[in-house]
C-alpha cells in the first residue's frame, strides 16, 4: 500500500511541477529533479528512505526503455555517411574523460580527503574514470523530446550518446575485473579477462535475439500498433531481466536490442511514436524524481572538492575528446565546438553502475563512497547539464519554434 501511495504522490505532484515548469520556462526534467529533492528524505521527508530502497524495479524499467530508445538512434541509413565520425568522436571523448578523471583522482587523493592504501587508491580512480565516461541518455532524450528537436545535429548527438554508453559499459566491465584483482577479490588472469569478453558477447546475443523475437511477434499483430507496442515492451523487459539474471550487462543488452530493432524493422518507428505519445512523460517523471531522492546532502557538503574535481575534469574530457575526434574525422565546426558541451549530463546509467558495485566482493569499503559521490555529482550534472544541452540544441537551429 505504501509503495502505491508514494507513486501516487509523485504522479500528482509531478503533474503540478510540470505546470510550474512551463510557467517558469524551465525544462520538465529540471522540475522533476527539484520535486524529488524537495519531497525526498533530505528536505520534507514526504517520501521515506524505505520506499527509495525498494524502487529498483522502477529504475530498471526506466533504464531498459531508455537504453533501447538510445540504441535505436544508431540506424544505418542515418549514420552510414558519418559512422566514422561518430565512432572516432565517441572513442576519443570516452577515452579522454576516463583518462582525465582517473589521473586527477589518483593524483589528488590526499587533497580530496580520501585516505586509502595504494591499491585501493588506484582502483577507486579507475572506477571513477569508468563511471565518468557514461553520458545520461535519459536527459538528452528528454530534452530533445521536450524541445521537439529534429535534424542532423540532434541525430548525430543521439548517435554519439548511444556509442558513448556502449563504449563506457564495455570499459566499466573491464575495470571492475581489473580492480577486483587489485582489491584482493581474486587474481587477475587471462581467464578473468576472457570472461569479460564472453559476458559482452553474450549480452550482444541476448539483445539481438530479443529484437529478432520481438520482430517475429510483431508480424502477428499486423495493422495493430498498440499490440505491437505492448509486445515490444514485454520483450524489452524480458531481455533486461534475463541479462541481469544471467549476470551479463542488462543495459548493454537493451542498447543492442534497440540498435537491432531499429535496423531490422521499419515498423519500430510506430512503437517509438507510441512511447513518445503515451509513456515518456511517466517514465521521465518517475526516473528523474527518484534519482534526486538518492542525494545525501551531508555527504555533498562534506566533500565539495571531490565533486568540483569530478565535474570539472569530466566536462574537460568530454569537450577535449569531442574536439580531437571531430578534428581527426573531419566533422564540421558546430560539432567540434558544441557537441562536447551537450554531453555534460550524467544520471541513471552511472548511478546504476555504481549501485552494481554494492554487492560485489572486495568493494565493501569503497562502494558506498563511490555511490555517494556519483549521486552528489549527478545532481550537479542534471541541474546544469540540461541548460548546456538546451543551449547547444537551440544553437543548432533544429528546435521547434513553439517549444
Amino acid at each position: 500500500m505504501q509503495t502505491l501511495f508514494y507513486i501516487g504522490i509523485i504522479f500528482v505532484l509531478g503533474a503540478f511541477m510540470k505546470w510550474v515548469s512551463s510557467k517558469l520556462k524551465i525544462l520538465n526534467i529540471v522540475g522533476y529533479l527539484i520535486l524529488g529533492f524537495i519531497i525526498g528524505p533530505e528536505v520534507l521527508g514526504i517520501v521515506t528512505h524505505k520506499f527509495i530502497e525498494n524502487t529498483h524495479i522502477i529504475t530498471d524499467l526506466s533504464l531498459s526503455l531508455i537504453a533501447v530508445l538510445v540504441g535505436a538512434n544508431l540506424k544505418y541509413h542515418i549514420i552510414k555517411k558519418v559512422w566514422k565520425q561518430i565512432a572516432l568522436i565517441s572513442f576519443f571523448e570516452t577515452f579522454f574523460t576516463f583518462f582525465f578523471i582517473s589521473v586527477s583522482f589518483y593524483s589528488l587523493f590526499h587533497l580530496l580527503g580520501i585516505g586509502f592504501a595504494e591499491e585501493q587508491r588506484l582502483a577507486i580512480a579507475l572506477l571513477f574514470g569508468g563511471l565518468a565516461s557514461a553520458t545520461a541518455p535519459a536527459t538528452i532524450l528528454a530534452i530533445i523530446h521536450e524541445l521537439k528537436v529534429e535534424g542532423k545535429f540532434s541525430s548525430f548527438l543521439l548517435s554519439v550518446v548511444a556509442a558513448d554508453n556502449a563504449i563506457a559499459l564495455i570499459i566499466f566491465s573491464f575495470i571492475v575485473t581489473f580492480t577486483s584483482s587489485l582489491m584482493g577479490s581474486y587474481g587477475l588472469s587471462i581467464s578473468t579477462i576472457l570472461t569479460v569478453f564472453w559476458i559482452i558477447i553474450l549480452s550482444i546475443l541476448v539483445g539481438a535475439a530479443g529484437a529478432i523475437i520481438s520482430e517475429l511477434i510483431d508480424k502477428v499483430f499486423t495493422d495493430q500498433p498498440s499490440m505491437k507496442t505492448t509486445s515490444t515492451l514485454g520483450m524489452i523487459f524480458i531481455v533486461y531481466s534475463l541479462s541481469d539474471y544471467w549476470e551479463l550487462e542488462p543495459l548493454f543488452s537493451s542498447l543492442v536490442m534497440g540498435v537491432v530493432m531499429a535496423n531490422l524493422s521499419n515498423n519500430f518507428v510506430l512503437v517509438k511514436k507510441e512511447f513518445d505519445h503515451h509513456l515518456k512523460d511517466i517514465i521521465f517523471l518517475l526516473f528523474f524524481t527518484l534519482s534526486a531522492m538518492h542525494l545525501n546532502v551531508v555527504f555533498l557538503l562534506s566533500m565539495p572538492l571531490v565533486i568540483v574535481v569530478y565535474v570539472f575534469f569530466r566536462i574537460l574530457g568530454k569537450v577535449t575528446g569531442v574536439w580531437v575526434g571531430a578534428k581527426i574525422s573531419g566533422a564540421g565546426k558546430p560539432i567540434q565546438n558544441y557537441l562536447g558541451i551537450a554531453l555534460f549530463p550524467q544520471a541513471g546509467i552511472a548511478i546504476g553502475l555504481a549501485l552494481s558495485l554494492q554487492n560485489k566482493a572486495g568493494f565493501e569499503l569503497v562502494a558506498p563512497i563511490i555511490l555517494n559521490i556519483i549521486i552528489a555529482t549527478t545532481l550537479v550534472h542534471e541541474f546544469i547539464g540540461p541548460l548546456f544541452t538546451t543551449y547547444v540544441l537551440k544553437k543548432s537551429g533544429e528546435c521547434n519554434k513553439e517549444s
